[in-house]
């Protein structure tokens, strides 16, 4: 008999009556039975165990380790009569291979992303692709810059403000709330009881801002808090409350990041104590030219990069093996470093963070459609940065 006029049913059999080939060359790791198991709990054992005659299986080793970890009793199975063992083998074999052939279209693969996003569709990675894989599918080749923004008409920084206090902007996906960041009812607002996936912000150093805008070209207004009238305690105080809002609106083991000057390393440390579970890494932002200061200038500032919760956190660059080398030194250009745009970033914040930087940390510990959160917003980078990255602000 021919091996192509077989043609085989599905059977349900026993686990124990199947067995794994021995001399199979395909090996599966944990991550990927872990993988097949989730598959088969969401969406049935839908693709039967290729076994012969003799109950050795053909094709589907990892759904028969799936099958053994998650106990199942019986599996579907397809007995196939093959006419040699060399066809048995050579069909093992290509099963295997002539699948890792084919290519993606990398246009349709996003846009079925795509549709499963729109259609909120809850477990993205049991597609088996991770999450900075369905980064890189739905951002393409872009690369967020700070230099190729398409041109916006805004308003000089010191016209009269359209928005008051309490008014809440719904730009496309995101929301942009005029309120106080130590204010609970604000966060109630803006956030309708998500959850943040992330938080990257931008306190207030507790310096006035008259201090450090330069030369006199730009004149920028002073914080409405801790803008260098405050304490050491009372600034203390002021960060440990904003930190305990944020940890109450973000998910359970999410990464929040916090820009700080050096000299309020003390502060900023004090008031995470009790709020946060850990401080998972300082990082430095080493600019390309250092600021004001006299005892030497300052080329660098503190991201604090803390842990809410003991839930496990995203990590979408781990040792490197992701394609993402990552260190906690981040060199990206600081807005006094001679480029264009340098006077806009200027005008528009005293303190404003490159968007390429933003956009790199939340690609680092979310992922695509997550809720990102800054109760501060200044220059908007934050939220710019999650709209560039597929992220919601």
């Amino acid at each position: 008999m021919n091996a192509v006029t077989n043609h085989p049913r599905i059977e349900m059999r026993p686990l124990g009556a199947i067995r794994i080939n021995p001399k199979n060359p395909r090996t599966h790791n944990a991550q990927q039975i872990r993988q097949i198991s989730r598959s088969i709990t969401r969406f049935g054992f839908v693709n039967p165990i290729i076994i012969n005659d003799d109950g050795l299986i053909v094709a589907g080793a990892g759904r028969y380790l799936a099958a053994e970890a998650l106990g199942l009793e019986e599996v579907p199975t397809l007995k196939v009569a093959f006419v040699t063992e060399a066809d048995r083998r050579a069909f093992a074999l290509a099963d295997n291979r002539v699948a890792e052939l084919s290519t993606w279209n990398e246009n349709l693969l996003a846009a079925e992303f795509e549709f499963l996003f729109e259609a909120e569709f809850d477990d993205i990675e049991i597609t088996g692709f991770d999450a900075i894989e369905i980064d890189d599918i739905m951002l393409g080749d872009e690369q967020v810059s700070d230099d190729d923004e398409p041109p916006v008409e805004l308003p000089e920084a010191d016209a009269q403000a359209v928005s008051r206090t309490g008014d809440l902007w719904q730009i496309g996906d995101h929301r942009l709330l005029c309120g106080d960041a130590l204010d609970p009812d604000s966060y109630d607002r803006l956030l309708e009881g998500e959850r943040a996936q992330l938080v990257f912000a931008d306190p207030p150093y507790n310096v006035r801002i008259s201090g450090i805008s330069g030369s006199g070209q730009i004149k920028h207004r002073e914080f409405a808090h801790a803008s260098g009238e405050m304490t050491k305690p009372e600034f203390t105080a002021f960060l440990r409350m904003v930190f305990r809002h944020l940890v109450n609106h973000s998910a359970n083991g999410s990464i929040h990041f916090h820009c700080m000057d050096w000299r309020h390393l003390r502060e900023i440390t004090d008031a995470a104590d009790g709020v946060y579970t850990e401080l998972k890494n300082l990082i430095v932002w080493a600019k390309s030219n250092g600021g004001q200061g006299s005892f030497y200038r300052s080329a660098h500032e503190m991201i604090f990069a803390f842990k809410s919760g003991r839930a496990q956190h995203i990590n979408n660059f781990g040792l490197g093996e992701k394609g993402r080398y990552r260190t906690n030194v981040w060199r990206y250009p600081g807005a006094n470093t001679f480029r264009k745009g340098r006077m806009d970033d200027l005008r528009s914040h005293p303190t404003v963070k490159p968007l390429r930087m933003v956009a790199d940390a939340i690609r680092d510990c979310s992922k695509q459609r997550g809720l990102i959160l800054d109760p501060f917003s200044g220059s908007g980078t934050t939220l710019v940065a999650a709209a560039r990255t597929g992220r919601r602000g």
